[in-house]
């Protein structure tokens, strides 16, 4: 019996939404979720917070993989530029884990639990707890990091790693870890 335990994480520099599923033989588990919620005031403390809460969730929970929803493109540079480091504070710590990161469009993320890229949170949140047999929805971030959780579930392959179509399919550059940060060293 294979078992996968993923750590999925949906950044953001006020509320990161974190979702921890179990993947054996192919079926996914719900295991945790929740909000890191961030302190208001200076961008640097809130992403130490992000560092140190995904550190402690890698620690109690020790997923053997991670997965993390990409950088869009938002209408205001500044907000893309901090959702950017946070995805890093995020990044940093699986990475020193060892873990390779796995990375998801928003977009792909949606088509993979919902079947509608264009898909609204209110209908991830219900497709979340209807996959995962949750009691009720759980809150819009936690829903959207399972979603991660569930499309990453849903992309893996017995022979290893596919990730799909698109503009980056087959480039090494959807994973990170720690060798990578070494080698641009």
């Amino acid at each position: 019996m294979k078992s996968t335990r993923i750590l999925a994480i949906d950044p953001g520099s006020r509320i990161t939404g974190f979702g921890i599923i179990d993947v054996i033989n192919g079926k996914s588990s719900y295991v945790a979720s929740g909000c890191i919620r961030l302190p208001g005031g200076e961008l640097s403390v809130r992403l130490k917070n992000i560092f140190n809460s995904v550190c402690s969730l890698l620690e109690e929970h020790k997923p053997n993989e991670f997965a993390i929803e990409e950088v869009f493109l938002a209408k205001n540079a500044n907000s893309a530029l901090k959702l950017g480091q946070a995805r890093g504070a995020a990044i940093v710590a699986a990475s020193l884990q060892e873990l390779f990161v796995h990375e998801y469009a928003a977009r792909r993320v949606k088509q993979s639990v919902v079947g509608n890229g264009n898909a609204d949170k209110s209908q991830v949140q219900a497709m979340v707890q209807l996959l995962l047999s949750l009691p009720s929805p759980p809150q819009a971030d936690a829903a959207d990091a399972l979603a991660i959780a569930l499309c990453h579930a849903n992309t893996r392959t017995s022979g290893g790693m596919e990730f799909g179509v698109g503009k980056r399919a087959g480039r090494t550059s959807k994973r990170w870890s720690e060798l990578d940060i070494r080698k641009s060293v």
